[in-house]
């Protein structure tokens, strides 16, 4: 019977020269992507955050960012974030809320998150200070962080701003609890 010709097994040589190649675009490919330790600065900075009941509670000022992983401006942001939070260590607690996840929508709706990225303030003693809301670089991160550290007023940088107690508080707390930050109704 005549049919088509079978092909021929790879020889030994062959096969170690693919097995080679292999082994080299792996290697390339894991460089590529930024070695080992591939996680993004965003990535890095939520897994080390603090919880944010903790954060509020044990003496240090924070700075809470609420983000998405698929925001672009917290990305451009997130490597200045994550040289703050080494920079300032046991001085001031940085921590991610993602707001895509439903575990944080109670503080999502208590910050009125409105848009991303949202940096909320706070003094040592956990009251909030100051609110920022977009694209931050390392110097303004700094020179907030260093305004919350050494209790002093914040900078005036365009998007940031201070927050005060209103008089009858409970009463505006109990209506945004209704309707929620974002509703229309």
């Amino acid at each position: 019977m005549t049919g088509s010709p079978q092909p021929m097994p790879l020889g030994r040589l062959q096969q170690v020269v693919l097995v080679v190649i292999a082994v080299a675009l792996a290697i390339g490919l894991l460089f590529m992507r930024g070695g080992i330790q591939s996680e993004t600065p965003m990535e890095q900075l939520a897994r080390r955050s603090v919880e944010p009941e903790v954060a509020l509670t044990n003496g240090k000022p924070t700075l809470i960012e609420f983000y998405a992983d698929w925001c672009q401006v917290c990305r451009e942001m997130a490597p200045a974030m994550l040289e703050l939070e080494r920079s300032t260590q046991n001085r001031l607690d940085v921590v991610l809320v993602n707001v895509d996840n439903p575990r944080w929508q109670d503080l999502v709706n208590r910050y009125e998150v409105n848009g991303i990225p949202q940096l909320n303030l706070f003094s040592a003693d956990g009251q909030p200070r100051g609110k920022s809301i977009g694209l931050r670089k390392l110097e303004e991160l700094t020179a907030i962080s260093a305004a919350l550290i050494n209790d002093q007023p914040l900078p005036q940088f365009r998007g940031v701003g201070s927050v005060s107690s209103l008089e009858g508080e409970s009463t505006l707390q109990a209506s945004v609890a209704q309707t929620g930050p974002r509703s229309h109704s």
